[in-house]
């Protein structure tokens, strides 16, 4: 046999035993589950024929505790390049049919590369995580590994955008590189995220909790925040990040893929007029407004199961892609809480860093008070989101719908906080404090005196806001730019955008603020 043969049967034995994984029956078990293979996840993200693998012959160099000369395929991990609808990414995916999809030196070193040729290159990172954990057996090098990937995804941050799947075990330090990264998807069924498990937990507290409740998707989607998506399976979650991809940069010189329409969308949407309730007092469903503003099917929505009084999400007007944060008076009435501030701050710090312009619908009666927020820390927190809107040099576009109260009313990026263009619906109140509760200080006497104190606080009431909440004694101040009909809301956004384009603003120069964390 000729030596090109000879070499060439070689490069292919060598190859396919290292795409083997664990092999056939390992593969089987993991579609028993629902689970795809590490190269099948890869398979589903990448376009047909793109993938480029690097280190595919990689191979530990452990010999402790049985590791001498153990094979471990690709070290655990597959890493490579390829396009996801016609753009660049880098990727890994942690491979569970071997050795756990532990992490060691090498494996280690295999996901750093990926990521340096992320920050080289100016692509996304997309990450599949599937692992136990540290390899045990090599100890601090497990460690060191560890160290570098954190790292890394800290040099990463606001450069590229990082992309999260969790679609098994993320124990321990493993975690802590997805809490670094800008989105987080886990599985609902088969991922689970946690720096100490049940078992743990129960030999230090005594407490006894499942699995679910330490570290389940759910969990992390609605009471931890930790997780931005929930998915059902493995397809689906990569199906998620590719519509996050869609709306993102490849790194932060670039704007977004914006797609504007050779028309921008002026007409006048009369289903807004009709949402508006009679009634102040009456909650009214953002979702609706958002739903008639935002090009037809195009909203995303982020962290939908944590902070609800708060969404955000990235859309599409007129084709410009736009980031949007919005009060929800369904839920909490709207107000801001500690978790809705940290949501909203994430997230408005996430599309400045990617020239993302921000959309603000507010309607909000203030910051949620009690004991336990004051306790919590909610001066803190919400600073938080008033420290993303004022640092933020994105366009910045601010609707106020209806309630604007006191220090909310900054919060929620007012015109002070650095917006561009801040409208006002007839409908809007912007006052200190609400109009009941403002009555109750100001006009104390005259309800005192009253025959029927009920009549006269809701005479005081409507007098308080028509002449100190109105928003036209905001805008003869200037405080506003204007007071618009709702059915002109969704043409003058996507005006205001497609003038933003070029926006530039200078700021002091810095190493980087101080975000009270």
């Amino acid at each position: 046999m000729p030596l090109a043969d000879r070499l060439a049967d070689k490069l292919e034995q060598l190859r396919a035993k290292a795409m083997a994984g664990g092999g056939a029956a390992k593969a089987q078990e993991r579609h028993d589950k629902g689970l795809l293979t590490a190269r099948e996840r890869l398979g589903v993200l990448f376009d047909p024929g793109t993938f480029q693998e690097t280190g595919l012959h990689v191979h530990h160099h452990a010999t402790a505790f049985g590791l001498a000369g153990k094979d471990m395929p690709a070290d655990g991990v597959i890493a490579g390049n390829g396009f996801v609808g016609g753009r660049q990414v880098s990727a890994f995916s942690q491979d569970f049919t071997v050795a756990a999809g532990t992490l060691g030196k090498m494996h280690a070193q295999k996901l750093v590369t990926a990521m340096q040729y992320a920050l080289k290159m100016g692509v996304p990172l997309v990450a599949c995580k599937d692992s136990g954990g540290a390899r045990i057996q090599e100890g601090v090098d497990a460690l060191s590994g560890y160290g570098q990937v954190f790292y890394q995804n800290v040099l990463l941050s606001g450069v590229v955008p990082q992309i999260a799947l969790v679609l098994g075990p993320c124990a321990g330090g493993a975690a802590y590189s997805p809490a670094l990264m800008d989105f987080v998807i886990m599985t609902r069924h088969n991922a689970h995220m946690f720096i100490t498990g049940p078992e743990v937990i129960k030999a230090v507290t005594g407490q006894a909790y499942s699995m679910d409740q330490v570290g389940s998707a759910e969990m992390h989607a609605t009471i931890s925040g930790n997780a931005h998506f929930v998915a059902e399976n493995d397809a689906h979650a990569v199906e998620i990040a590719k519509a996050l991809l869609s709306y993102l940069p490849a790194n932060n010189t670039e704007d977004p893929p914006h797609q504007p329409w050779a028309d921008i969308p002026v007409g006048a949407d009369p289903v807004l007029d009709a949402l508006v309730p009679d009634d102040p007092s009456e909650p009214m469903d953002v979702r609706q407004v958002i739903a008639r503003i935002v090009d037809e099917g195009s909203f995303l929505e982020v962290h939908a199961g944590w902070a609800r009084n708060l969404i955000v999400g990235l859309a599409r007007i007129g084709g410009m892609v736009t980031g949007i944060v919005a009060n929800q008076p369904m839920e909490m009435a709207g107000a801001l809480d500690i978790n809705a501030s940290d949501k909203g701050a994430r997230f408005v710090r996430f599309c400045n860093v990617f020239n993302i312009p921000v959309v603000t619908l507010v309607d909000v009666p203030g910051f949620l008070p009690g004991i336990e927020q004051e306790r919590g820390g909610i001066i803190r927190h919400g600073a938080k989101l008033l420290f993303a809107y004022g640092s933020a040099t994105v366009p910045k576009v601010t609707i106020i719908l209806r309630k604007a109260y006191g220090g909310s009313y900054l919060a929620m990026c007012s015109q002070e906080m650095g917006a561009d263009w801040v409208l006002a619906w007839p409908s809007a109140e912007i006052a200190v404090m609400g109009a009941e509760g403002a009555i109750n200080i100001l006009y104390r006497k005259e309800l005192a005196e009253a025959p029927d104190r009920k009549a006269k606080a809701k005479e005081l009431a409507a007098q308080y806001r028509d002449e100190f909440a109105s928003p036209y004694l905001s805008a003869s101040q200037g405080y506003i730019t204007d007071v618009i009909m709702p059915a002109e809301t969704r043409g003058i956004i996507a005006l205001a955008l497609r003038k933003s384009l070029a926006k530039r603003e200078i700021r002091p120069p810095k190493k980087h603020g101080n975000i009270p964390l």
